[in-house]
């Protein structure tokens, strides 16, 4: 079958708007095993407290932890595809750091949810998803 797209990017936090844009990802890839998929998941760094020197680095420790362990478990997901995979665990600001990645792979569709982990909520979309939305170099498909 032909498709348009033949590097898919997915932005994963775990969060069930993340997973459903997996499972999205997924049926596309189903299509044609030459389709690429490509599903990163960002780590914040934590540098608020250091100047009164709260040690923070037992936080990241955890945190990358936790994503890679979300990331091990995107694997497993993964594995009855036979398409190309890359899973990779970025560090920096999560919007900054999807739309960089998606621009140095020639990504051609980002796949985002609407809405992550984040407690802080925009009318319409998260603030990463409205700002990936704005600078991602492809067309962007976003779950709800």
């Amino acid at each position: 079958m032909y498709t348009f797209y033949s590097r898919i990017l997915v932005a994963y936090d775990g969060s069930e708007l993340s997973k459903k844009a997996l499972e999205m990802t997924k049926k596309l890839a189903n299509q044609d095993e030459k389709i690429e998929i490509h599903v990163v998941s960002v780590v914040t760094p934590i540098n608020a407290g250091a100047e009164f020197g709260i040690p923070y680095e037992h936080i990241r420790i955890e945190q990358q932890k936790k994503v890679q362990e979300l990331l091990d478990d995107v694997k497993v997901s993964l594995e009855d595809l036979p398409n190309k995979k890359e899973i990779v665990m970025l560090k920096g600001r999560p919007a900054e750091m999807i739309v960089d990645y998606a621009k140095n792979r020639n990504t051609d569709l980002l796949v985002i949810g609407s809405r992550g982990l984040s407690t802080f909520k925009e009318i319409i979309l998260g603030s990463v998803s409205h700002n990936v939305v704005q600078h991602a170099p492809c067309p962007v498909l976003v779950a709800k």
